[in-house]
Order: structure tokens, then sequence, then C-alpha cells
């Protein structure tokens, strides 16, 4: 059985909407209370058995790597104010896994990302984060699809029913359902209109790929300059099949700014430090306006 013990992260984009913003930072790196999103992506593969992580990023992306690197000198001076339990929390971020950074020299899409990490990936499967979608779950959203992936050794696709007025922002899958929350998928149709989509079922950022979608990814020719992902899997799917998985959990997506906000108001309803008295401010701001 292969066994999933790698995990890629494309975070090479430039993070516009976020402007200015994202300027002079990469967008992964802005908080959700007191951590960057791309943490909380990377603990959700380490939770999952993942050891080794491999980042495909882009210029200005640097922040990302010193994020995961050993911080010498900020150790040092919390040493010296005696914060011992500080130094702990920032040197297990460095340690959680082995982590190896790509660039993509220019943004061509998901597949060129892969593509410019396949002497990394090599002939096992892979895991797939894009680094917008959070998900909070009680069993990590990758460790579920894990759970599919060594019952079938297909590739899987994280799905979630999605409203009908957003469709047109996803990859709608048409599907044959196998048993409870996985489906075998027959088609993946790129941002259709509502009349056009086969369901509300749409691809989200966790995927679960084998090797052999490297060479279909190669084969494919560049529209509008991108090599698009999901065209790669729509090839594969007539020749293997293609599972998705609907997780269980709750997603944000943190590309977009309600999202990102929903997912910071989520976490910090639940965290230890801030729960108590943020829920408190929100209730005054509810009482306010009524």
């Amino acid at each position: 059985m292969n066994k999933v013990k790698k995990a890629i992260f494309l975070v090479a984009g430039m993070g516009t909407r976020f402007l200015p913003a994202t300027k002079a930072q990469p967008k992964e790196m802005l908080p959700i209370v007191d951590k960057p999103v791309v943490q909380f992506l990377v603990e959700e593969a380490v939770a999952s058995g993942i050891k080794e992580i491999i980042f495909v990023t882009g210029r200005g992306k640097r922040a990302i790597e010193d994020h995961f690197d050993y911080a010498t000198e900020l150790e040092q001076v919390l040493n010296r104010s005696g914060k011992k339990e500080l130094i702990k929390t920032i040197r297990e971020i460095s340690d959680m896994a082995k982590f190896s950074y790509v660039r993509q020299k220019e943004p061509k899409g998901a597949g060129d990302a892969l593509l410019c990490a396949s002497h990394l990936i090599g002939n096992e499967p892979i895991a797939v984060f894009f680094g917008d979608d959070l998900i909070f779950s009680k069993t990590p959203c990758l460790a579920q699809m894990i759970k599919v992936f060594e019952k079938y050794q297909d590739p899987i696709i994280a799905l979630e029913t999605v409203p009908r007025k957003e469709i047109s922002k996803y990859g709608v899958v048409k599907t044959l359902k196998i048993e409870q929350n996985i489906f075998e998928i027959k088609e993946i149709i790129e941002k259709p209109s509502i009349e056009k989509a086969p369901s509300n079922l749409a691809a989200v950022g966790r995927f679960i790929l084998v090797p052999e979608i490297l060479e279909e990814i190669k084969n494919l020719k560049p529209v509008n300059k991108e090599i698009n992902l999901m065209v790669a899997l729509n090839n594969f799917l007539k020749k293997r099949s293609v599972y998705g998985y609907q997780f269980i959990g709750k997603r944000f997506d943190c590309g977009s700014k309600i999202g990102f906000l929903k997912a910071t108001v989520y976490y910090a309803l639940n965290h230890p430090e801030t729960k108590k008295d943020f829920k408190k401010y929100l209730n005054q701001i509810n009482l306010k306006n009524n």
C-alpha cells in the first residue's frame, strides 16, 4: 500500500485581493488571531501523519521560509526575558516537519507549480494544499482523506457543498456516489454557470494525487499562460478513477476578505485566551446595534 508522507503547499499567489496588506508580506502569513494561515495548514498536515513539507513559493514569499526556520536572535531575547514557554512555542514551529522550498518563477497555474516541485515529489503519492482554504475539524481534513486514499489508492479531491449562487467560483463535479461521503468523479467543470453546474459539490483546496498525474500535467498546453490542474485531472479520470470526499469540518476561504474575517471570528471564539472576552464584546456590539 502506498502511504502519503509528503505534502506540497502551493503558496506562490500574489494576494492581490488583500492589497495593500500583501504589498510586502505573503497573504499566507496574515494572522488569524495569533497564528498565520499557513501555520494552520502545516499543523493539519503534520497531525495527519505528514513528515515532509514542500512549499512552492514565489517572489516576495521569504517570510514563509523565515517563519518555519529557527529564530536564534529572537530566542536569545526571549531567554534573557525569562520567557521559556515562548521559546518552546516558536521552536516547535520549526521542528514540526522537514521543510523544502521551490520557487515558481512566474504565476503559471497550479499545474506548473506542481511541475516545479516534481523532483521532490518522486514516485509516491502527495497531498496538495492550496494556501487559502482553512478547515477546522475534530479529525484533520487531510487525515480523513488519507483514510479514503488508503482504501482506493486513487486520487482524492476534497469536496464541499456550496450555495448555488456561488457555484461559478469553483470547479464543480459530476459524481456517482460510492458510499457515505465518497463519490467517484465523472467530470470536473471549471466555474460553470448555475444552469450548467452538474451538482453543488465543489472541489476545495485539498487533494491527494498520484505521480502519474504529473505526466498528464506535462502533456498539457498552457491556456492563457497557465497549466490547469483540473484539466489534468479531467484527462486522468478518463483512464483511471478519481474520487471525491465530502469532508467533515468547517471551511473558510481565507483568500477573500469576508472569509478571512469569518475565520478570525470563529477561531477567536474558540481560542482559550480570547473566547470569553471576545464573545462578551460581540454581544455588546449586537446589543448596541439592536
